[in-house]
């Protein structure tokens, strides 16, 4: 949040941020972006905290979207955190797929507070949104950490208990498969809840007694609609985008977004190339990947001195096969329609880095000003600016846990 100003010889500025430099937005709007707590709901980097030999203290540019967060970039974008994902792959839903699940999430878990402890002078775990305040105004990262898919609880949904104790302070119910919790929006074998089943109604029930925020991202309708009946907190979408602006099953239609609203909930936008505009698949394309992938093996494997060799090859199958990509003005075109429609006290940003997200012009965490840019251009205020990159999440994680205090 601290930043330095060089103006260059053009009308273009160069902003330097905690020491690093951002390029192409001016000293005001620098300020505005300085000034703000910024935080995204949806840093799915812990997928990179067990590769050999990476670390999230080293600048990590040259590997392109295989690495869009590190601490040097995200002092240069001014990103002040946000929440570290524990994500977990959907697999078989027997025993043995379930203790798979649970042993996965736990080592997710235990990766994040390595990496917090080993860089305890720049970041720090916040449990609250006094917290979160406290840690960006003392010049640290503000570290938040939440579950995607709740698969690692279906062995044993007492953990969440065990999860909340270490940190964890938001919760999706499911991602792009159906779970013993409720329904995919992207399931290819449609509804199998209706909803969410019993254990996801009685998990709603002890994330609300924890004070844990729970995520409809990924989720159904349905179970959109369950959640935010029968959540008493506000409810958030960690990572979506508008279904008016695209027809995509992830992503939510304008109705809903007016119901969460009015429930006093937030949707954090998406920058998931896929979900903001029509991509076709290209076979060819797929199959060069997929062959890819086998050779070198899942990429949150990938050890950093394979990173060039890999990358080259998957540059040239891009260059061979080239498919139409997602924009900045693409992505904005969803935010600024959403805020038109939720409203700007139900809006903020969740760009699934490392998940898959950025566009052409916003590659990584170091373009984030861009955003505050864009909307400052729209005509939206300082103020309308803050609520959007962290103030619309803190009101929300503060009613979560006031009703969880409430209870007793």
């Amino acid at each position: 949040m601290r930043l330095c100003r060089i103006a260059l010889a053009s009308a273009l500025t160069m902003i330097c941020i905690d020491g690093a430099a951002a390029e192409g937005v001016s000293a005001e709007v620098s300020r505005v972006h300085e000034d703000a707590i910024v935080l995204d709901t949806h840093l799915d980097t812990p997928a990179n905290f067990r590769r050999p030999g990476w670390s999230i203290a080293d600048n990590h540019a040259h590997e392109g979207d295989l690495s869009q967060v590190d601490l040097p970039r995200m002092k240069a974008g001014g990103l002040d955190g946000g929440f570290w994902v524990i994500y977990t792959a959907q697999g078989a839903r027997d025993e043995a797929g379930k203790r798979a699940a649970r042993d996965h999430g736990l080592d997710r878990l235990v990766s994040i507070h390595e990496m917090l402890a080993a860089n305890a002078g720049e970041m720090e775990l916040a449990l609250t949104a006094d917290d979160a305040e406290r840690i960006a105004k003392a010049g640290k990262r503000v570290s938040f950490i939440s579950m995607e898919n709740a698969a690692p609880l279906a062995s044993d949904p007492s953990l969440l208990t065990a999860y909340h104790r270490l940190g964890l302070r938001m919760l999706g119910i499911t991602h792009v498969r159906n779970n013993d919790f409720g329904d995919s929006s992207t399931d290819p074998a449609g509804a199998e809840w209706n909803g969410l089943s019993p254990a996801g109604k009685a998990l709603v029930q002890e994330a609300n007694r924890l004070g844990i925020v729970l995520d409809a991202s990924h989720a159904s309708d349905a179970v959109f609609d369950q959640l935010l009946a029968l959540s008493q907190a506000p409810i958030v979408l960690s990572h979506t985008s508008a279904d008016a602006l695209y027809d995509h099953p992830r992503n939510i239609d304008d109705g809903r977004l007016r119901q969460l609203a009015v429930k006093g909930g937030v949707i954090h936008v998406n920058a998931y190339g896929g979900y903001l505009i029509d991509i076709p698949k290209i076979p060819e394309r797929e199959t060069a990947m997929g062959a890819l992938s086998e050779k070198y093996g899942p990429e949150s494997e990938l050890a950093v001195d394979r990173v060039p060799a890999y990358l080259a090859e998957r540059r040239a199958i891009e260059a061979h096969y080239p498919a139409r990509r997602a924009t900045f003005d693409d992505y904005m075109a969803h935010v600024l329609h959403i805020l038109k429609v939720a409203g700007v006290d139900h809006v903020g940003i969740g760009a699934d880095w490392d998940g898959g997200g950025g566009v052409a012009g916003l590659e990584d965490v170091s373009a984030l000003p861009k955003i505050t840019e864009a909307l400052l251009a729209a005509g939206y205020t300082e103020q309308d600016v803050r609520k959007i990159w962290s103030g619309n999440l803190l009101r929300v994680i503060r009613e979560a846990q006031a009703i969880a205090s409430s209870e007793g």
